[in-house]
């Protein structure tokens, strides 16, 4: 007795089945755990004893209505030299680097450079700085690993370099900007939605080098991008200001960035941005 063929509807559904689960066991997941609660009162200075940002210094911020938590800078220079994103502080009346929940110190714009979106910040007294990666290169595939504050919260992303891409409305005045676009492949575990709150925060390398500064998310596609190593070091050319010469990097890996941005925000190399109206 000849075998009957199986209905056309079973095979083709075999099929995309099979390729959904392929394609599922290949996708990428380096979810980090969940960020520790934020430091307080005598942690703060111990944790910040290697830079010279006082959190005796800092003042209260205003009340909730006053206050606005922006997004993200992170330290390029002891001396108080910090990147963030353009759009995190531009209108801002006046802007404060976060040491703790509700305290910040006051900075200052030294460059807002709308070309690239991005902003060099100076404060009175600084933290260990992130090394800059020379302007070379990037490989496609190459890990990025993304430390800040989405959303006003300690978290992060991990992410994988597609390549270059003209991102619509990233300059000024809604011009298109070039930037790079990276593919997120993990997060902070519990982080949901939107990762607003993320712009500013550095790029980082294996090596713990800084190659591009967070600027936009798009959710739909997974996608985030960043400013590349060259827009760093011309809006730091821009601004007058010299990163540090001897900052080093620690390895990241997607096993431990996690690990690794919760050091950096404890040391306050990575820190919160708030627009003060």
């Amino acid at each position: 007795m000849p075998l009957r063929r199986p209905p056309d509807w079973l095979i083709y559904g075999g099929a995309v089945f099979a390729l959904a689960g392929f394609c599922a066991a290949r996708q990428e997941r380096a979810n980090a755990p969940a960020a520790p609660p934020p430091l307080l009162g005598p942690e703060i200075e111990l944790a910040n004893e290697t830079g010279s940002l006082d959190p005796a210094k800092a003042r209260p911020l205003p009340a909730t209505g006053e206050e606005q938590v922006a997004g993200t800078a992170f330290s390029v220079s002891e001396e108080g030299v910090w990147l963030t994103a353009r759009h995190v502080v531009s209108g801002c009346a006046r802007v404060a680097v976060l040491v703790s929940p509700g305290r910040g110190v006051l900075a200052k714009a030294a460059a807002l450079d709308r070309a690239s979106d991005l902003a060099v910040l100076t404060t009175s007294g600084g933290a260990p700085p992130l090394p800059l990666a020379p302007d070379r290169r990037l490989e496609h595939g190459q890990l990025g690993f993304h430390p800040g504050f989405p959303r006003g919260q300690p978290g992060e992303a991990a992410s994988r370099l597609l390549g270059p891409y003209l991102l619509p409305g990233g300059g000024g005045g809604g011009r298109a900007a070039r930037v790079l676009a990276w593919a997120q492949v993990g997060r902070t575990d519990g982080l949901k939605g939107s990762l607003a709150g993320l712009s500013g925060a550095p790029v980082l390398d294996a090596a713990g080098e800084v190659v591009g500064v967070t600027l936009a998310e798009g959710p739909r596609r997974g996608r985030l991008y960043s400013a590349p190593p060259a827009a760093i070091h011309a809006v730091l050319a821009l601004a007058g200001k010299k990163p540090a010469a001897f900052a080093e990097g620690q390895s990241v890996t997607t096993e431990n960035y996690g690990r690794a941005a919760d050091a950096l925000r404890r040391e306050l190399s990575v820190a919160e941005v708030a627009c003060l109206n």
